[in-house]
């Protein structure tokens, strides 16, 4: 019973920080690249990377079907390159996380850069200092809280990925089945014991990461 409670809590919190970093990273990127910058499309842009929050997660992992699948230009780049197909993975799982929680990175990064004051950048700019020096000695400080908040959240949304990763990346003990899929077999099998265990656990970190987020920004 042991083996079965933590192997979907090890391979969720797995997949949950890996994608965590992906959309830190990704997230970061693009936050600063469209903050204070005004060009022609960016509101639809910007409604593309906001689009996961909303869809249906049936849609995103239909969408991640037909993009990395096997009938797709990516799919059979990938398959070629790794000898073997992305869907039904771990990795899968990872990028239907880092797709879904990608939003609350961005939108939290973006809000965070577009506090800080102009004037303080262009006077680092003035002094001789580049993009990537000014980025890491001053934007990234005074955005830290923001920063620190959407990636709390995002690791949260990754954690409770199901739809999307039920459809791309599947349910297969010990190698894709997260907490919601563990639970959703669970309680399809009729073993409420391990569904309440389950449920309880992802209450806990939640709860506690939710926590952190109030703390950070109190």
């Amino acid at each position: 019973m042991a083996t079965n409670f933590w192997s979907p809590v090890r391979l969720s919190i797995e997949i949950a920080t890996v994608s965590g970093l992906f959309v830190l990273i990704i997230g970061l990127f693009f936050g600063k690249v469209m903050t204070n910058r005004k060009f022609k499309g960016k509101a639809f842009v910007e409604t593309l990377f906001l689009l996961p929050l909303v869809l249906p997660p049936s849609v995103v992992g239909f969408l991640l079907i037909v993009i990395f699948g096997r009938n797709s230009p990516i799919g059979q780049l990938i398959e070629w390159i790794f000898e073997q197909p992305v869907m039904f993975t771990w990795w899968a799982a990872v990028i239907a996380s880092t797709v879904v929680a990608f939003p609350l990175m961005y939108q939290s990064a973006k809000t965070g850069f577009e506090a800080i004051d102009e004037d303080i950048e262009d006077a680092a700019r003035v002094d001789g200092a580049n993009e990537f020096k000014l980025f890491m000695s001053i934007s990234l400080p005074l955005g830290l809280k923001a920063i620190i908040s959407g990636t709390i959240l995002s690791f949260a949304r990754a954690l409770g990925e199901f739809g999307a990763t039920l459809m791309f990346a599947g349910n297969i003990p010990g190698k894709t089945q997260t907490i919601p899929t563990a639970i959703y077999v669970a309680i399809d099998s009729g073993n409420m014991e391990m569904a309440w265990l389950w449920v309880m656990s992802m209450i806990g970190i939640s709860f506690l990461m939710l926590i952190c987020v109030h703390l950070i920004k109190s």
